[in-house]
């Protein structure tokens, strides 16, 4: 009887020992689960029991089984493409703007905390925010400065964005598509501008050509000897051409003789 009462014991003293063991093994893996590594672009939001508690990261951290829940997020710069967008400029002339945003969280807890689709919010004001800018500027200063037109459209969006804890690095139009009408119409006017430079250039060019020759022609009338020395060259210039001709010299001194006569 006592053998069978100390068999007993050692069988539930075994079983004791058995669902000990399995508490501590299940206790361990669940702790050593706690353990995360943590990227270097990556930040852990830490939540416990549904409240924000902190933010870790990079590197092996711990978050408490069952009590934290955690969230990633990505630190890095990120690219966001916006659909064209047709928008009418402030002398009524319809645009298609192509646009690129550049954006990067720094605050990771309120990336989280403050707004729900990041992403999506972000586009969204982008949007907005490119209809307001553009159309309150004319063509011309669109086409003309489009680096400004995107430095204004990033100071717009990213005084509202800060609050969600991202920066705007940078807005880039890539393309501006104007109807084909105005493409035409530009392309005409672009045409006009050129022929009137030509002119400007070829009336100052002759301008210039003029004043030359009546000079020159002041400063022959003055030596005769600088006439019978451009009479020879202009017999050497015309004699190298291949067609006949008769050329009959004359003293150059038979103008003043017979002008003498008639006088």
């Amino acid at each position: 009887m006592i053998f069978q009462i100390f068999g007993q014991l050692d069988i539930i003293l075994v079983a004791i020992l058995i669902i000990v063991g399995i508490i501590i093994f299940t206790l361990v893996i669940t702790l050593l689960r706690g353990f995360k590594t943590v990227k270097e672009y990556n930040r852990l939001i830490i939540f416990r029991f549904g409240r924000y508690k902190r933010t870790i990261g990079p590197g092996i951290v711990f978050v408490l089984p069952l009590i934290e829940t955690s969230v990633v997020t990505d630190l890095r710069i990120k690219t966001l493409d916006i659909a064209k967008q047709d928008i009418i400029t402030k002398d009524n002339i319809p645009v298609t703007v192509d646009t690129s945003v550049f954006y990067k969280v720094i605050n990771p807890e309120f990336a989280i905390t403050k707004i729900e689709n990041l992403m999506r919010a972000v586009f969204n004001y982008v949007q907005g925010a490119l209809r307001d800018v553009i159309g309150s500027m004319a063509l011309d200063t669109i086409l003309s400065q489009r680096d400004k037109v995107s430095q204004e459209i990033r100071k717009v969006v990213d005084e509202e964005t800060r609050e969600w804890g991202i920066q705007i690095s940078q807005i880039k139009i890539q393309q501006i598509e104007l109807p084909e009408s105005m493409k035409r119409a530009m392309a005409v006017e672009a045409e006009k501008e050129r022929e009137k430079r030509a002119t400007i250039i070829a009336s100052e060019g002759e301008l210039e050509s003029a004043k030359n020759m009546a000079k020159a022609a002041e400063i022959l009338g003055n030596n005769p000897t600088a006439i019978q020395l451009r009479t020879l060259q202009t017999i050497l210039d015309i004699s190298h051409e291949p067609s006949q001709k008769i050329v009959i010299f004359m003293p150059t001194e038979i103008g003043s003789l017979l002008k003498k006569f008639i006088d």
